[in-house]
Formats: structure tokens, C-alpha cells, sequence
């Protein structure tokens, strides 16, 4: 199938290097001519692990190519994604100008039926919207139809080649034939493929990336109360992740969510809610929990020291998550802002997202080469992200370098029979404090 992805940004990007791997024939498009210039000579632009070696073949073999020239790509293709920018306003709602303004040039284009897919998270009604876009422009026949991706960084390529499920919101059979034999390949083990009305499907997508921020602010609220009553987390999230009918998955506490989806996704279903005079009451206490848990580390650090004023930290992990240079809405961004303001100097490691922080923040940090290099002669170590390398540390050769054997884990990466063991003054969430 001839396939047109419009936007190649991480989701543009993940998507049209999948669907080339099934033999699809793809042109991604961005307005930005260096990075098309880069993509087309073989530099992938992102980070996210097995990406690059599809990204390489699919383009060698000539079924992935890039331009700036949409009407070129329009053309030559029967199905269109839109995979473009849909930033959060101040009021939380998503910003539409990207894709309504895509939409209006394509009914300026297209001269025969095409399938308009929405592959960006978009607020419910704006496959209405697309449609009317188009239609101002563009006469004949067309489909306009809502396929939210659900793609975690870090293992996306698994996530689109292997799906749990696939969305389809359309309002046609012909849509609906057209994007049951795209999805074909990826679903031979009969993970579902669901149909659905264009709004149902869109609404799919924030309800479900609302409802594991809720379960991550949840189990950040029992982790706080377990400090309080002298509870282990550790043990109450083993004995609730039990329960089938909860899972295990999204229950480990930490300094809170961040990243491209959930902060986004919450504050524009908020938004969707309001607008309709709904009280959202559930995720603004979602929203509320995640802003105080990117802070729980700090009453800690304040407590054990007093002060930090020309101390010396080594922060392990910048990026939201592991398997990811994204730092968009990352704690440790955070947590630099107010070590910062506490008169603290600050080394940092990440194997991945060093570059995009330099190139957003500037606040003066010391970037080093390894999480050694961070701790040399550092007053205390905080960690922020769960890369698997911070995981299994030389605790003799960590505990020789630190200034102090004193860690502020926001991710509970160790043992506390360990870091006993090792004699360590370690503070975690929802665990008993080592001092």
C-alpha cells in the first residue's frame, strides 16, 4: 500500500519505519529541510532502541523515503497520516493549528479518494473537524478516520510491530476495509482489531493514558501513606499487583510521571470535561499528586542536611523514563530548578538525554561521561531515572567516590538489605529511610 505520513517526529517516525518493514511503500514528510536532508542520508533523529536498524534497511531498500514536497506525497498516496505537533495550551486544551492546518492543504490537493488518518492524540470531534477542513477545499470522496497510537517510549518498535490492539474510528466500510489490510501483518496472532465511531476512538486514547496516570499518582499517595505507618511499599504494591483484577503494571512508586503522553493527555481530557461543564474531579487530584510527588525527595534532602548551599550533587538520569532521550515534563528537570535554588552545584549523567537538556534548560549544570565521573567527590547522589545500568552499581567503588554515603533514590532501584549492607544512608519513596 502507497502510505504518506505527514510529520516526522517520534510517532511520524516510529510509524512510517513500521509500516515500510510490512512492505509498504512510505514518504514521510516535514517542513524542515535539514532534518528531511539528514533522514534521507541515513541519520535517524531520534533515540529509541531497534528504531534504527529498520529506519537503515527500509530506506536502503527504497520503501521509506522523505521530502519537503507534500504534494508530491499526497498524491501518490492512498492513505494519509497525520502525525503533527498537537502542543497543550495554557488551559490544558491541545493545540489543533498543525493538523487543521495540514487538513486545509490537503483538500487544496487531493484530486481523488484518500483515507485522512488522525494518528496524533487529538481531543474528541477533531476527525469532524478534519473532515470540514477538507470538504472547504476538496468535493469528491474521502475518509477521515481516528488510529491513536499507543506507543511507549523505549519499546515502540515492539509496540507498533505487535500490538496489543489497534483503534480504527471510522464512518465508512470502505474506511474500515482499507485499514483492516494495512494492520493485517501486525495482528496475525489475533490481537483484536476494534472498530469504532470516529469519537469513541479518540476518546479511547486519553481515557486509557488518563487512567495509568492515575494508577501511578494512586500508588504515589499509598507510597506517602506508607511512610507515614511504617508500611514497606515494596510489599503492598506485590499484594495489590496480585489482584487480576488491578494488574501489576504502573504500580511502583516513584518522583512522578512525565514525558510526551500522560501530563498532555490528562490536562486536555480535564479541558475536554470542563468544556462541557464537567468536573473532572479524579485526574485534577491526579495532576495535583503527580506536581507534589516530583518534589518528595526534597523535605528529605532538607531534613537530613539543613542546608545545601555549596554542596555538591550528582543526579543520575534526566530523561522521563529509561530507553528514552524525552525529557518533556521529566522530574529531574524539576529537581535540578530546586537543588538549584537551594545554592547546590550539580553533575549530572544520562546516557541518552544530556543533549536535549543543554539545548532546553540554562541552568549551569556539569554534564559528565559516566554516573562515575557524576559522584566523584559529590556531597550526596540523588537518582531520577531507572536506567537498568544505575541498577546493579560497584556499591564499593560508589561508596569511595561519594563525599558522603548518602542517596536519595526517586525510583527505588535498590534493596534496602543492600544498601544496609554496603552502609549506606539511603532514603527512597514509600520505604523505611536507612540514616
Amino acid at each position: 500500500m502507497k502510505i504518506a505520513v505527514i510529520g516526522t517526529g517520534y510517532v511520524g517516525l516510529v510509524s512510517g519505519t513500521c509500516f515500510a518493514e510490512t512492505g509498504n511503500d512510505v514518504i514521510c514528510v516535514d517542513i524542515d529541510q535539514n532534518k528531511v536532508d539528514r533522514l534521507s542520508n541515513g541519520q535517524i533523529t531520534i533515540f529509541e532502541p531497534g528504531l534504527e536498524i529498520l529506519f537503515k534497511r527500509n530506506l536502503k531498500e527504497g520503501r521509506l523515503k522523505f521530502t519537503t514536497k507534500i504534494e508530491e506525497a499526497i498524491q501518490e498516496s492512498l492513505v494519509i497520516f497525520l502525525a503533527l505537533p498537537t502542543p497543550p495550551g495554557e488551559d490544558g486544551s491541545a493545540d489543533l493549528r498543525y493538523v487543521l492546518g495540514v487538513a486545509d492543504q490537503l483538500g487544496k490537493i487531493m484530486t481523488e479518494y484518500k483515507v485522512i488518518v488522525d494518528k496524533s492524540t487529538v481531543p474528541v470531534g477533531t476527525a469532524d473537524k478534519v473532515k470540514a477542513a477538507i470538504a472547504h477545499n476538496f468535493k469528491g470522496e474521502f475518509d477521515v478516520v481516528s488510529n491513536p497510537e499507543f506507543l511507549r517510549e523505549g519499546v515502540a518498535v515492539d509496540d507498533f510491530m505487535k500490538p496489543d490492539r489497534v483503534v480504527i474510528g471510522a464512518e465508512s466500510e470502505r474506511a474500515f476495509e482499507i485499514m483492516d489490510e494495512l494492520y493485517a501483518p501486525y495482528v496475525r496472532q489475533g490481537n483484536p482489531v476494534m472498530h469504532m465511531d470516529t469519537r469513541s476512538a479518540e476518546l479511547t486514547k486519553y481515557a486509557a493514558n488518563s487512567f495509568l496516570a492515575t494508577k501511578i499518582s494512586f500508588m504515589n499517595e499509598i507510597a506517602r501513606l506508607c511512610e507515614l505507618l511504617g508500611a514497606d511499599v515494596d510489599m503492598v504494591r506485590k499484594g495489590v499487583g496480585s489482584d487480576d483484577r488491578i494488574g501489576k503494571r504502573f504500580l511502583f512508586p516513584g518522583i512522578g510521571y512525565g514525558g510526551s503522553c500522560f501530563p498532555k493527555d490528562v490536562k486536555a481530557l480535564v479541558h475536554s470535561a470542563s468544556e462541557v461543564n464537567y468536573d473532572f474531579k479524579i485526574l485534577k487530584a491526579v495532576e495535583d499528586v503527580n506536581a507534589a510527588q516530583k518534589k518528595a525527595l526534597l523535605p528529605k534532602i532538607d531534613n537530613h542536611f539543613g542546608s545545601i548551599e555549596g554542596k555538591m550533587v550528582a543526579l543520575w538520569g534526566l530523561a522521563f523514563k529509561p530507553n528514552t532521550d524525552d525529557i518533556r515534563e521529566a522530574p529531574a528537570l524539576e529537581m535540578i530548578d530546586e537543588l538549584k535554588s537551594r545554592g547546590a552545584h550539580i553533575r549530572v549523567y544520562d546516557p541518552e538525554a544530556m543533549i536535549n537538556v543543554k539545548n532546553t534548560i540554562s541552568t549551569e549544570v556539569e554534564y559528565c561521561e559516566s554516573p562515575y565521573q557524576a559522584i566523584e567527590n559529590a556531597d550526596f547522589l540523588v537518582i531520577a531515572t531507572e536506567w537498568p545500568e544505575f541498577r546493579t552499581p560497584d556499591f564499593a567503588k560508589l561508596k569511595l567516590a561519594l563525599k558522603n554515603q548518602v542517596i536519595f533514590d526517586g525510583r527505588n532501584l535498590y534493596e534496602l538489605e543492600t544498601m544496609r549492607k554496603h552502609g549506606f544512608v539511603y532514603y527512597s519513596i514509600g520505604r523505611t529511610d536507612i540514616k
